[in-house]
């Protein structure tokens, strides 16, 4: 099994965004990520070895985290995350490997004892500088209980396919499913 590496790079989410470095994503991540909900829901869910769905959206479990070239501890490491909790999404398994992408992506190989299946997603990630409104409800007329910007790391809380109850910055409120990544559009989270 072959990855895709290119470049190293240092995430760091402190309540303001990320900045990723060494690296360029020429699709939008979240056209991906609806590319990737659209083939695995036209068929039967695709499972991996571990029994779970292919691909998923899962999180890192520790602040420190390298990311390897290959599914073993004998390749190289390709860059670390230094992030708890930042969304990756698992597209393959080897044995006790995960390949897996991130919001850019970047594709590499994480011990899956790294991961957690704690749901957290990155507000827009493709509209850098932008304010994202969070709204106290479900629609879009409802007031907005803050402006997030691009980059800002979040926890869900649910899905219902077109929204998403999240809490960042410690504001609770509602996001339009498809201005984040790490959840699916369409994709029911509870």
């Amino acid at each position: 099994m072959s990855a895709i590496l290119v470049g190293a790079c240092l995430l760091v989410a402190a309540g303001v965004g990320y900045s990723a470095f060494g690296r360029k994503n020429p699709l939008s991540n979240i056209a991906q990520a609806a590319n990737a909900a659209t083939a695995s829901t036209s068929n039967a869910p695709q499972l991996g070895p571990s029994g779970l769905a292919l691909p998923r959206f899962v999180s890192l479990k520790t602040e420190k985290v390298n990311v390897r070239k290959g599914p073993s501890s004998d390749h190289a490491v390709a860059w670390v995350f230094q992030s708890k909790g930042l969304p990756v999404e698992i597209t393959a398994e080897f044995e006790t490997w995960r390949r897996i992408r991130d919001s850019e992506g970047a594709e590499g190989w994480i011990l899956h004892n790294m991961l957690a299946a704690k749901r957290t997603a990155v507000i827009s990630p493709s509209r850098k500088f932008d304010l994202i409104p969070l709204m106290s409800g479900p629609a879009e007329t409802t007031g907005i209980v803050a402006k997030l910007h691009s980059g800002v790391l979040a926890d869900i809380k649910s899905c219902d396919g077109k929204w998403c109850r999240i809490l960042a910055g410690g504001y609770d409120g509602y996001i339009d499913q498809n201005l984040i990544w790490g959840a699916y559009p369409g994709e029911l989270v509870n």
